[in-house]
């Protein structure tokens, strides 16, 4: 359940982001509340606890709000605190997919399409989906993407970094982001990469704090997993899947 100094900083940005003309459902706190609980634990929408209201009145709307986009806009309200730009991090990882998460609606195409278009597919670890994410200097999340689980990290990258609020003083990420092409656009932006080079490659001079600090966005990605729903794809959908991560960064931020 909420507390009510968790609600109390929630209850303003429900307020916000909430569509006008639109009257919110009943007891609100406890709605959030079951959606919250159902995916931190990774249980069945049946498994919420009753003192938490009907289990349909949480799983219609996480559903509903998913697919209008409400989880984005409260992430993005939360923003509105102030990103750190100093240092952004990238970072991807694989999230493996339950096997309740196949099955999505077809919508015309053959269940390839409909995998690409809910970001499911097959790697070496298994079918899933690759979450590509890029972090602020304190380690919380500015924006993600999905991507089936064989996709590569670097193709998503370029268009994450354009949509960034202000030009970040260092772009900060692993090999995976190794690439001469990428460390050019990173220059032409007005930021400098911090990313090792390949083994032809000669050395990038790089401080020595970033070294130390490259481990913020891999202790996101353990806070994010401690999440059920995020360290295993539940979701049979990419709109439901990307409302549960909105809804964790969202509370994240507001926890840091």
């Amino acid at each position: 359940m909420l507390s009510d100094a968790q609600w109390s900083e929630l209850e303003p940005l429900v307020e916000a982001w909430w569509p006008k003309a639109k009257t919110p459902p009943q007891d609100l706190q406890r709605t959030l509340s079951a959606i919250l609980w159902r995916h931190q634990n990774g249980a069945k929408w049946r498994a919420i606890p009753e003192g938490m209201g009907p289990w349909w009145r949480a799983a219609q709307n996480f559903i509903r709000w998913s697919r209008a986009g409400v989880w984005e806009r409260l992430l993005t309200l939360v923003q509105q605190r102030g990103c750190q730009l100093g240092l952004v991090f990238l970072d991807g990882t694989n999230v493996r997919a339950h096997q309740k998460a196949a099955g999505a609606a077809k919508k015309g195409g053959s269940a390839a399409e409909r995998d690409h278009r809910e970001a499911l597919g097959r790697s070496r670890g298994g079918y899933g989906t690759k979450a590509c994410v890029i972090a602020d200097g304190r380690g919380r999340t500015i924006a993600f993407r999905l991507a089936p689980g064989q996709a590569h990290e670097l193709p998503h990258a370029i268009s994450r970094l354009d949509g960034l609020p202000g030009v970040p003083k260092w772009v900060v990420g692993d090999s995976g982001y190794t690439s001469h092409t990428f460390r050019e656009h990173i220059w032409t932006m007005g930021a400098r990469p911090a990313i090792p080079p390949q083994r032809h490659e000669a050395a990038v001079a790089c401080p020595c704090w970033i070294d130390n600090n490259r481990n913020q966005v891999e202790r996101l990605w353990a806070r994010f997993k401690e999440w059920r729903a995020i360290a295993t794809h539940y979701e049979k959908t990419t709109a439901s899947f990307t409302g549960v991560i909105c809804l964790a960064a969202a509370i994240d931020w507001l926890n840091r």
